[in-house]
């Protein structure tokens, strides 16, 4: 019940980061499919898939007949003491042979190679889902920031404004002697510092600008408002079981794990009998005075017991038992960095709806308190300085808006990523 209040309220909240925007405005979807097209991580993770599906024919091929044609030819010298010599001196030679052969048995090796480079597909799959949710919150999250810089800078220019107003008013008070030289000092005093944080929001803002471009190869424009967060799990415990469930990340671990398992029967595999069904056809020509060819057919069953390797073998498997081993510790550790991951996320969003609604109340407040403090200044209730107080928390408090608002959206995104299911839906 608490889940879906806090999936209603981020609907209702977001005011500044889900204003809609002016038309033709670039839009979050466009950013995402133009990340697409030109980040070249994403490309290195499609090139990892295609080479792990080459793997799979190259494992097969290994069960398939393997037919060879081979051949020679040159000029052969004979010769000889024997008395009975015929068909000494030089004479042309050639020769060619077919041989095709089938493996019978081979310990287990041939399939073990399948079943591993088809955890090997199925493991680059995952992780090529899991370097697309990542880029999709990257460039979320990136999007959202130049929104959020933008009306920092917007504020501060604001506050730049109203402060400027502030300190004519004041000069034009003591003018006619109605507050003295410290209150006019006071009111430059804000206005500077007003400049320096606009120019540090400016700087913030050129940043943001910079890596949205990076990730998406675009220069931003006008960026219209974000679509609504998608559906979010009912509960923690929930989340954390999607998570644990259908996080690409685990996903491709436990696939590499499977893998490895593969590869520990593929080692065994080399210290058991090979057995394999040859057939050659061979043929011989040679010219001269007593020019002949020669034909030979065979088909014969080799066999290969290892009996010694210099340990070679056990070494292979004590090898591939680590490999095994360390999959296994890379699944459990992703399972412990996923649950962390989405409990981060899960109360990270829970804290970003409360600060929304405490910022605006605060704003609220903080507009009346600047109003009542203006009128109180005219009848000399107030000073200059509790007026520019009062101005700083106004803005101080809308800019806690806008932060807020940009928290709880990334915050949500950051959930759907843990849970495996950013970019699935919505």
């Amino acid at each position: 019940m608490r889940s879906r209040k806090l999936t209603l309220l981020i609907g209702a909240s977001l005011s500044t980061l889900m204003m809609a925007g002016p038309a033709g405005a670039e839009t979050l979807q466009e950013a995402i499919a133009s990340a697409f097209q030109t980040n070249p991580a994403l490309q290195i993770e499609r090139y990892r898939t295609e080479i792990a599906r080459e793997n799979l024919g190259l494992a097969r091929s290994a069960g398939m007949p393997q037919v060879n044609l081979s051949g020679s030819a040159g000029y052969e010298y004979v010769d000889t003491n024997s008395l009975l010599n015929f068909g000494t001196g030089d004479r042309p030679i050639a020769s060619a042979q077919l041989q095709a052969s089938q493996p019978i048995y081979t310990g287990g090796r041939i399939s073990a190679g399948i079943r591993q480079a088809e955890a090997g597909i199925d493991a680059a799959s995952e992780s090529f889902d899991a370097a697309t949710q990542d880029l999709i919150l990257n460039v979320v999250t990136a999007y959202v920031d130049v929104r959020r810089d933008r009306e920092a800078v917007a504020i501060r220019k604001n506050n730049v404004d109203v402060t400027g107003e502030q300190v004519r008013a004041a000069e034009d008070r003591f003018e006619v002697g109605v507050v003295t030289l410290t209150d006019v000092a006071q009111s430059r005093a804000r206005l500077e510092g007003a400049r320096a944080a606009l120019a540090g929001a400016e700087a913030a803002l050129v940043g943001s600008e910079a890596y949205y471009q990076f990730l998406t190869g675009l220069v931003p424009g006008v960026l219209a408002a974000p679509p609504p967060v998608p559906a979010l799990p009912a509960s923690l415990e929930a989340a954390t079981a999607e998570g644990l469930a259908n996080n690409p990340s685990i996903e491709a671990a436990r696939q590499q794990l499977r893998a490895a398992g593969a590869g520990v029967d593929a080692a065994k595999a080399e210290g058991r009998p090979q057995v394999s069904l040859v057939g050659t056809v061979g043929v011989q020509e040679t010219w001269g005075d007593d020019s002949r060819r020669d034909t030979n057919i065979s088909a014969v069953a080799q066999g290969r017991i290892p009996l010694f390797t210099g340990g070679a073998v056990k070494a292979q498997v004590n090898s591939a038992k680590l490999q095994r081993e360390q999959a296994r510790r890379q699944v459990d550790a992703l399972e412990t960095q996923v649950r962390a991951q989405v409990a981060q996320a899960w109360f990270g969003y829970s804290a970003s709806l409360r600060a929304i609604e405490a910022s605006q109340r605060q704003v609220e407040a903080a507009e009346i308190a600047y109003d009542g403090a203006k009128e109180e200044l005219a009848v000399g209730v107030r000073t200059t300085l509790d007026v520019l107080d009062q101005e700083q928390q106004l803005f101080e408090a809308r800019l806690a808006l806008v932060a807020a608002e940009r928290d709880a959206y990334v915050a949500a995104h950051q959930l759907l990523r843990a849970t495996g299911s950013l970019g699935t839906g919505g």
